[in-house]
C-alpha cells in the first residue's frame, strides 16, 4: 500500500493532449521548499506539494536558484535532483568584437542575465582586476567577444570572470608569445589592439593598421585615431554615436583623444578579437604613416606615407556603431 502511495505521487500528473512537453520554472531568491512544491502543482508539473515537502525534508539538500528547463513527464525525485544540482537552463548571449563594457553591460542587463550596474560594477573591482594582473580601472578590453552560455540571474562577477578567462585562454593558444610579457606590455598590445578593432573592416587590412600605428609611436606622432574620438563621444560624454566626426570633434579635451595626445590612451576602448590582437603582435612593416576608409561598402583603406597623399585619398568615415 505505501509503496503504491509512492508510486502514484512521485509520478507525474497526466498532461492534456494540447499541452507540450517543455516548461520553463523558476525557482526565485529566498524561496522555501514548500513554496516552490505549491507552485510546481499549480503548474500542473507534480501531484502534491506536501510530498514535494516531505522529499526536501528526508533528502536535506537546497535547491538552487535558478531557470530550469524541465521535460514532462518527470517524476518528483528526478525534479528534485535537478533542482538541487542546479541544473539549470542556460541562454547564449553573443558579445560582439568591438564592443565596449557599457555596451556589453547593456546586452547582459537585455538579456537578463545580470543588471547592467552589477556588470560594470563587477568590471571595476579591485579584487577582479589584481586577480587578473590588469593595471587599468576597469576590465575593458579583457573580456573576450564570444558568444556564451548563461542562465538567467547570474552573478555578475562570475560573468566578469568568466569572460576574462576566455580572453587568456584564447590569447595564449592563439598567440604563445604573450605568455612572455609582463602586464604592463601586455596591457600596450590590448590598447592598440582595442583601437585597431574600432578602424579595421578588412582582416588583411588590420596588421598594416598595426604597422602605421607603430610607425606613429616610434616617432612620436599622435596617432590621430578616429575610433578614440567615437569612445569619447559615446562612451565618456554618453553622446550618440556619430556618423562623422568634425573638427570640433577632433578637439574635445580628453586623455582618450589621440589627436590631441601622442602615444597609447589611458586603456582600450573596446573588446579586441584574435584578428586585431595578432596584428599587434604581428603588424606588417611599411612606411605607411596614414591610412583613410575610401571604399564604405567594401570596408577598404588608403594606407599613405605622406600627409598630402593622405589628404587626396578623399573623405573621412567611421566604422559603424
Amino acid at each position: 500500500m505505501a509503496v503504491g502511495v509512492f508510486i502514484y505521487l512521485n509520478s507525474s500528473p497526466a498532461l492534456p493532449e494540447d499541452n507540450g512537453n517543455i516548461v520553463n520554472f523558476e525557482v526565485r531568491p529566498g524561496e522555501t521548499a514548500l513554496a516552490v512544491g505549491k507552485r510546481l502543482e499549480n503548474a500542473g508539473i507534480i501531484r502534491s506539494q506536501y510530498f514535494w515537502y516531505i522529499l526536501s525534508r528526508f533528502k536535506n539538500d537546497f535547491i538552487k536558484t535558478g531557470t530550469y528547463r524541465i521535460e514532462l513527464p518527470v517524476t518528483q525525485l528526478a525534479l528534485h535532483s535537478m533542482l538541487v544540482t542546479g541544473d539549470q537552463l542556460l541562454f547564449r548571449v553573443t558579445i560582439p568584437e568591438g564592443v565596449t563594457l557599457k555596451k556589453a553591460a547593456a546586452i547582459f542587463d537585455e538579456n537578463g542575465i545580470c543588471s547592467a550596474g552589477d556588470f560594470l560594477e563587477a568590471a571595476s573591482s579591485a579584487e577582479v582586476r589584481d586577480y587578473y594582473r590588469i593595471p587599468g580601472a576597469t576590465m575593458e578590453g579583457y573580456l573576450f567577444p564570444d558568444t556564451y552560455l548563461f542562465p538567467l540571474a547570474y552573478p555578475a562577477d562570475k560573468v566578469i570572470r568568466m569572460m576574462a578567462d576566455t580572453f587568456f585562454k584564447k590569447l595564449a593558444e592563439a598567440i604563445p608569445e604573450s605568455q612572455n610579457l609582463d602586464s604592463k606590455e601586455l596591457n600596450d598590445k590590448v590598447i592598440l589592439a582595442s583601437i585597431i578593432e574600432r578602424e579595421y573592416r578588412v582582416d588583411e587590412e588590420a596588421p598594416l593598421m598595426a604597422g602605421v600605428f607603430y610607425n606613429r609611436l616610434r616617432i612620436g606622432m599622435a596617432l590621430q585615431s578616429c575610433a578614440t574620438v567615437e569612445y569619447v563621444i559615446t562612451e565618456i560624454l554618453g553622446r550618440p554615436h556619430p556618423d562623422v566626426l568634425y573638427n570640433r570633434d577632433l578637439e574635445i579635451k580628453d586623455p582618450y583623444n589621440t589627436y590631441q595626445h601622442s602615444g597609447l590612451p589611458p586603456g582600450p576602448i573596446s573588446s579586441p578579437g584574435l584578428t586585431a590582437l595578432r596584428a599587434v603582435f604581428n603588424p606588417v612593416s611599411s612606411d605607411y604613416l596614414y591610412f583613410r576608409l575610401t571604399d564604405p561598402g567594401a570596408g577598404r583603406h588608403y594606407f599613405s606615407s605622406t600627409l598630402d597623399e593622405h589628404i587626396r585619398a578623399g573623405a573621412l568615415y567611421l566604422k559603424g556603431n
